[in-house]
């Protein structure tokens, strides 16, 4: 059987070498044209087959080039945004450092700008680490203010860098009043980050959300007139001696990064250059 196979092959062989030779004589244009029968088919499938190939090539050069090409157009996007994003740090970091310098030049104190370098966190800013310390003459009970208001004081001095308490630790208190109705009261933190200003029930008439609290100067730790924050509710405890109003900070203190720490006399009301409106 194998035998037959490969005798039957080499005939086939051997017809189509007689073909193509009689062909390429010219001796018979019958077999001319069988030959041509037999091979236009093979050479056009073979035709069909290159130009299949040389495209699937060409497609496959395409895409590696496209590819490499979308590769670098997202390198290049990527690295535009980072830019973009160093650019709007930088404009904002210039924004708020001349914020801080209008502010420190405008202020009839001594004032020592600092940076914010490190915060405490426990569900809110418990305290802020801030550049300045023992090396720059910085002493405890120094007051932090910043463009938009009081920030707190200063508990702890290293030789590098100091720990400020922030007016919503629950150990901060500080003295203040209303400024549309100089109401006096006690401005104390919270346990879960807020604050409230704690007011005699009778001085407490008129007192509406939205009024502005602001520093009282008294004891000369803090300046007077430093925005602490404003008022958004208000406790009334009916005929108790003590009235309390939840107040919203004027300083957010998660995103505060510059400050000024007072280094001089604190015996000044400025509340005058702070851009608020009572």
């Amino acid at each position: 059987m194998k035998t037959r196979r490969l005798v039957l092959l080499g005939s086939i062989v051997l017809v189509c070498l007689v073909l193509i030779t009689v062909q390429s004589r010219g001796r018979s244009s019958g077999a001319g044209d069988v030959v041509a029968v037999i091979t236009t088919p093979i050479q056009t499938l073979l035709a069909r087959v290159n130009r299949t190939a040389f495209g699937l090539w060409a497609t496959y050069l395409d895409w590696k080039n496209v590819r490499a090409e979308n590769r670098r157009l997202r390198d290049e996007n990527q690295r535009l945004r980072v830019d973009a994003l160093q650019i709007g740090e930088t404009v904002d970091e210039n924004r708020r450092l001349r914020r801080l310098l209008v502010l420190r030049d405008r202020l009839p104190l001594d004032t020592l700008t600092g940076e914010i370098i490190a915060r405490e966190w426990g569900g809110w800013v418990r305290s802020l680490t801030v550049n300045r310390g023992r090396n720059d003459n910085i002493m405890r009970l120094t007051a932090v203010i910043g463009p938009d208001g009081l920030i707190g004081r200063v508990v702890d001095v290293r030789p590098g860098a100091a720990i400020v308490q922030v007016l919503t630790d629950p150990a901060s208190t500080v003295g203040a009043h209303v400024v549309r109705t100089r109401t006096s009261g006690i401005v104390e933190g919270e346990a879960r980050g807020t604050m409230r200003f704690k007011y005699m029930a009778r001085d407490g008439a008129g007192i509406l959300v939205g009024d502005l609290i602001v520093s009282a100067g008294h004891g000369g730790l803090f300046p007077r007139g430093v925005p602490i924050g404003r008022v958004i509710a208000i406790d009334d405890r009916g005929s108790a001696l003590f009235h309390y109003a939840a107040l919203a900070p004027a300083v957010d203190f998660g995103r505060i990064d510059e400050v000024l720490l007072v280094t001089g006399d604190t015996a000044h009301d400025i509340a005058a250059h702070f851009p608020v409106d009572g």
